[in-house]
């Protein structure tokens, strides 16, 4: 018998990018731009990818088959409010098993002649398949190729 457990935990990271808030959020919106950033491994890891960036709009990820596994994303989005805020919910799963559950709030705030960004997670990670420190460090990462993805190129505002 499994043993269920349950552990709750949030986070918050801050970042500031030398664009504008349109900018940046252009690199949320865009599904070709956030396919090359958003995750916290290589590109050539990731396999199935959408994303229907409006209220209601679902975005997945699916990566390719591993050592342990296939991990995937399912991400339905509450709020957006351009320039400044998207609210998201999401879940996590190793093949079938359901590793967590989160709450993300992402706000766009000017600062100076770039964007502090500030994404606040709350998650319940489900009978110990993750972690928070884990997935703080691969936020953190995303956060970092999003960064590379605004010096590379202009996205679509």
């Amino acid at each position: 018998m499994i043993e269920r457990t349950v552990v709750h935990a949030d986070f918050s990271i801050e970042r500031r990018y030398g664009t504008s808030p349109a900018r940046v959020f252009a690199a949320f919106a865009d599904p070709v731009a956030k396919r090359r950033w958003s995750t916290c491994h290589d590109e050539s890891g990731l396999g199935a990818y959408s994303l229907d960036f409006r209220e209601g709009g679902f975005e997945t990820m699916r990566g390719a088959p591993g050592p342990d596994g296939i991990y995937a994303m399912r991400a339905v989005y509450h709020e957006i409010v351009p320039q400044e805020r998207i609210v998201y919910s999401y879940e996590m799963f190793r093949d079938a098993l359901r590793l967590s559950v989160s709450l993300v709030t992402l706000e766009f705030r000017g600062d100076g002649g770039g964007t502090r960004l500030v994404f606040t997670e709350q998650s319940a990670f489900l009978d110990g398949h993750d972690t928070p420190q884990a997935r703080e460090q691969g936020t953190g990462i995303g956060l970092d190729r999003l960064a590379e993805e605004l010096a590379r190129a202009p996205a679509t505002a």
